[in-house]
């Protein structure tokens, strides 16, 4: 089966990227290979629908090319390196990196993680995305949310919970993993603030809150999306 989205890898470890490529084409993905940061930055040109991305290059630093990326793309990349310290991973998402998969890793894993960003990024172009026929809208570039077409008054925290959730469904997203995207890395608050926040926004989405149509709690984890992607 063709996707038709194409992946560029960059990295110069000929059996990793034989790896990655086996399991993106059986996937049905249009793989692109680079071995440098040169061959990288011209392979671009043929807009690449996602990036994996090695840190470690002959040429150019990974964070020095994924900076170069984020000043004229928003294409999804995802860096791939053996460096596994926190302030490394911290570094490369707030370079502009969406995701850090650390060596050795899993190819499904990854795979994985391709697919959920490829969704997202077609999500994301859509700017408005509707769920379980209408009854949920999110309306991402204007900061907006509706409920049986009705705007809902939701504070911009509640608003970035939804669009996370939202961007992740079926996935469970702890209370930790909440605080760090919706009110960054430096927080320094009780994780518990996340649930203050929710109840509030399950008043405001759910037509009952004690049965719940879109935000799921799972005990001892966390909160996961429920939700049904309407069609185009």
């Amino acid at each position: 089966m063709d996707t038709g989205q194409k992946i560029l890898i960059v990295e110069d470890e000929k059996k990793i990227s034989e790896i990655v490529t086996a399991y993106l084409e059986k996937e049905g993905y249009l793989v692109a290979l680079a071995e440098t940061g040169e061959e990288a930055l011209k392979a671009l040109k043929g807009n690449p629908d996602l990036v994996i991305l090695d840190l470690m290059l002959p040429d150019i630093p990974g964070e020095e090319l994924c900076a170069i990326i984020r000043e004229n793309s928003e294409v999804p990349v995802i860096m791939l390196t053996a460096k596994s310290g926190e302030e490394d991973r911290i570094k490369g998402l707030g370079i502009g990196a969406d995701d850090y998969v650390v060596k050795p890793f899993s190819p499904r894993e990854l795979v994985a993680r391709v697919k959920a960003h490829l969704r997202r990024a077609v999500k994301v172009r859509r700017k408005i995305y509707s769920y379980n026929g209408g009854s949920l809208k999110i309306d991402i570039e204007n900061h907006e949310a509706f409920r049986e077409g009705s705007l809902i008054s939701l504070t911009p925290t509640e608003f970035k919970i939804l669009v996370s959730l939202s961007e992740n469904p079926g996935r469970v997203l702890s209370r930790e993993q909440l605080v760090t995207i919706v009110l960054g890395y430096d927080f320094e608050g009780y994780d518990r603030t996340i649930d203050a926040h929710m109840k509030n926004l399950r008043h405001k989405v759910e037509k009952n809150s004690r049965s719940p149509e879109f935000i799921q709690t799972v005990y001892a984890m966390g909160y996961k999306f429920t939700g049904t992607l309407d069609e185009e």
